[in-house]
């Protein structure tokens, strides 16, 4: 193979001695082969003139490992048997410990070995296809995503999977309560003047919380993603749309951002919604959709919310202009009523403002 071919399959990032790949994932009882191969072949091959890369990999991802509940018994001649959970009693404290284990063949104790790496040998791997057959390979490839980082150890847990169905679940409904508003939605005015003050904030809080999505999606910080999905949804569901021009414009912006945001998590499920929706004789497959970007000017609020503590007490909050002056905050403060309640004609002594935080009034 000439260099020209190797460098093609093979680019340098910054000249001469650069990377090669942009991403080695693989799991950490396989980084000190497979890795260490890598770059032993990457190094002989430069010495030879091969090739330009000085390494093989510009970042590296050693996911976690999955695990699960492990029961063994030791016999004189079988040596170490590990059992299956369905063949075996388990009974365990109201914690879920496990406190005994029977067999279920003989009646006679098996050890409880405790969580340990999901192996073919252990008899504690989960079957991908029966959790596909009962919920369907998005809610599988969505639990792994929302337990735990992918570098860190995930305890297998068959209720957090019916979790994230729920979830899914929930989504669906979701868009096809909104259906028809969807079907029908056109785009969308965003201005101030087109929004109610309620649209608004759901609005901001949508973006917010894309913004923290894709940072999240950059870092390869799955789980928080899905939990960032969640809020998305959250914010939707508790938002009661009244059908207006600039409400029915936000709800098809919130619902293409949560599929969006979805797709990589959970590519069939989102295809279908998007597709049934309308959105992809609007502006194409998912597939083939841009990522979405975050409105910067949506994320400008009129007005905030401040602590109003008396004494050093939390006593509420108030509500004033994102603009407002430390004299006009104070102004807010002292005609609120909870001041009025709390300082039974009292004068304050000293008002401290911290700004986009609270207000402190001594009394």
């Amino acid at each position: 193979m000439t260099n020209s071919a190797v460098d093609y399959w093979m680019p340098k990032v910054g000249g001469a001695g650069g990377s090669a790949m942009d991403q080695y994932i693989g799991g950490i009882e396989h980084a000190i082969l497979h890795l260490l191969y890598a770059r032993f072949w990457t190094k002989v091959m430069r010495d030879m003139g091969l090739m330009q890369a000085d390494e093989p990999f510009t970042k590296l991802l050693c996911q976690g490992m999955v695990l699960n509940e492990g029961f063994y018994r030791i016999g004189e001649k079988t040596g170490k048997r590990y059992y299956w959970a369905h063949e075996l009693n388990i009974v365990r404290d109201e914690h879920a410990k496990v406190t005994s284990v029977t067999a279920k063949d003989d009646g006679l104790p098996v050890t409880y070995e405790g969580w340990t790496t999901m192996s073919k040998s252990k008899n504690n791997g989960i079957d991908p296809q029966e959790l596909i057959d009962k919920y369907g390979a998005d809610t599988a490839r969505l639990y792994t995503m929302f337990t735990a980082p992918p570098e860190a150890t995930l305890e297998w847990n068959d209720g957090a999977v019916e979790g994230s169905y729920r979830f899914l679940k929930r989504v669906w409904a979701f868009c096809a309560k909104h259906a028809d508003a969807l079907r029908k939605a056109t785009g969308g005015d965003f201005s101030q003047a087109a929004l109610r003050k309620e649209t608004k904030a759901l609005r901001r809080e949508l973006h917010l919380v894309l913004k923290q999505v894709s940072y999240d999606y950059e870092r390869m910080q799955y789980n928080t993603v899905v939990s960032g999905t969640m809020k998305m949804l959250n914010a939707l569901e508790g938002h009661a749309f009244d059908g207006s021009d600039g409400d029915t414009a936000v709800l098809c912006e919130g619902a293409s951002i949560l599929l969006r945001s979805l797709y990589p998590a959970t590519p069939h499920l989102s295809h279908q919604i998007w597709a049934d929706l309308g959105f992809a004789k609007a502006v194409g497959d998912l597939l083939d959709a841009p990522w979405p970007q975050v409105d910067e000017s949506a994320l400008v609020q009129d007005e905030i919310e401040l602590m109003l503590q008396i004494g050093g007490k939390l006593r509420g909050s108030i509500h004033v202009a994102a603009t407002a002056s430390k004299e006009q905050i104070e102004a807010a403060a002292v005609a609120s009523e909870a001041f009025v309640k709390a300082a039974a004609g009292a004068a304050p002594k000293k008002i401290i403002v911290v700004p986009g935080r609270l207000v402190n009034i001594v009394l």
